[in-house]
C-alpha cells in the first residue's frame, strides 16, 4: 500500500516542520536551501518523522526542482496521511 500526496515546500525556513494541509497540498517548511536536492531530502525526512515511517518510505516522485511536489509514502493510504496532518488554523486577521 502506498499513497501519493501533493506538497508545497518553503525552503530556508526557521525550522523544519510539517504545517498541515492547506487546500489539497501538505505544507512543509525546511531550513535548508533548495540546492543539490537538500530540500527534497529534508522534506522527505520531515514527513517521514511526522508520520512515524522510515525515511526510505517517503520519496519525491514529481517536482524535484519545484516548490510544488508529489510525494509517495509507502505503508499508508491517503486517508491515513490526511488524518495525521490536520489543516492549520486560519488566522482571522487575514
Amino acid at each position: 500500500m502506498s499513497a501519493r500526496i501533493a506538497v508545497v515546500v518553503t525552503p530556508r525556513a526557521h525550522r523544519d516542520e510539517v504545517v498541515g494541509f492547506v487546500g489539497d497540498e501538505l505544507a512543509v517548511r525546511v531550513r535548508v536551501p533548495p540546492e543539490d536536492g537538500k530540500a527534497n531530502a529534508a522534506v522527505c525526512r520531515a514527513v517521514a518523522e511526522s508520520l512515524g515511517v522510515p525515511k526510505s518510505a517517503v520519496r519525491v516522485v514529481r517536482g524535484a526542482g519545484s516548490r510544488h511536489k508529489t510525494l509517495e509514502v509507502d505503508g499508508l493510504d491517503e486517508a491515513g496521511i490526511r488524518a495525521a496532518f490536520p489543516s492549520p488554523p486560519v488566522d482571522p486577521a487575514v
